[in-house]
Order: C-alpha cells, then structure tokens, then sequence
C-alpha cells in the first residue's frame, strides 16, 4: 500500500515538473502580470505541430516560439485581443483551442448537433422498422376463398374417416 502511494506521488510530482518545463525559465517575465496574461494567453494558442496541445503545454520548438511572440506582444502593450489577433492572422484561426463564432466555424459549432440529429433520426426510422406491423384485414372475397378451402378439407378429412 505505500508503494502504490509513494509510486503516485512520484508520478503526480513528475507530470506537475513536465508541465512546468514546457516554458523554460529564461522566457518567463519579470513582471509577474504580464507573465500571468501570457501564460493565460498561451493557454489558449494552440501549437500547430502538436496535437491539440496548448503552446504553454508544448515543448516543440515552434511552441516556444510563439511563447517569445506572445511574451514580446505582451510587453509591447498589446491588449489580449490584440495579441490574439495577431496570432490568428499569423497562424491562422487553426492557433485557437476556442473557435471564435462565425461562419467559416459554423461547422465547428454546430456540426455534432447535426450528426447528433442525423443519427436520432436513423435510430428512429430503424426502430420504427423494427416494429411489427398490424396484419390488414381479409376482404370479402379472401375471407370467402379462405371459408371455402376450410370446407373443403374437412369434407375431405369427414369423408377419410373410418366409419
């Protein structure tokens, strides 16, 4: 039991120093503001050659790149948004983990519920199938073909008999 405790601290305390490596400490700011609006803004770039990580996540080279970008538009005095839109123009709008709302997204954001809809109405034309159906009732003319075939075969079956 304490070596399962003590392997989890090593492991949580290793995953917490792999975090914290992705930016290396020449990079951090003096002035912890600015470095606390760039960390909140490398969080929301995403690294174009990692797979859906953030480029405060990543230890790719272009990663740390754009961290310097970010960190040096920061102490230009550029607002978030500003900084955010360079980057988007830069990288283009594939940079942001939050797709912004507008129409070249609209598939982004609105698509699962699309395929969602699609597959409730798959699902329900499929159950609607599996349903049995209600059997149509005889006209009078089978019902009369069909009472004629019966008489017939019990005649048949009466004249059959052993008397």
């Amino acid at each position: 039991m304490h070596r399962y405790i003590a392997a989890s601290i090593a492991a949580l305390i290793f995953m917490l120093g792999v975090q914290a490596l992705a930016v290396d400490p020449y990079e951090v700011l003096e002035d912890p503001v600015l470095e606390q609006r760039a960390r909140a803004l490398s969080q929301e770039l995403r690294c174009v050659v990692c797979q859906n990580e953030s480029i405060d996540d990543s230890n790719a080279e272009l990663a740390r790149d754009m961290r310097r970008l970010v960190r040096q538009r920061v102490t230009q005095g550029d607002s978030d948004e500003d900084v955010l839109s360079y980057m988007v123009e830069r990288y283009g709008d594939f940079v942001l983990l939050r797709p912004q709302f507008k129409p070249q997204n609209y598939v982004l954001w609105f698509g699962p519920f699309a395929l969602l809809l699609c597959g409730a109405v798959v699902v329900r034309q499929y159950m609607r199938q599996q349903k049995p159906k209600t059997p149509t009732p005889l006209s009078e003319a089978e019902q009369k073909e069909i009472a004629a075939l019966m008489a017939e075969t019990d005649s048949e079956s009466a004249g059959d008999k052993p008397s």
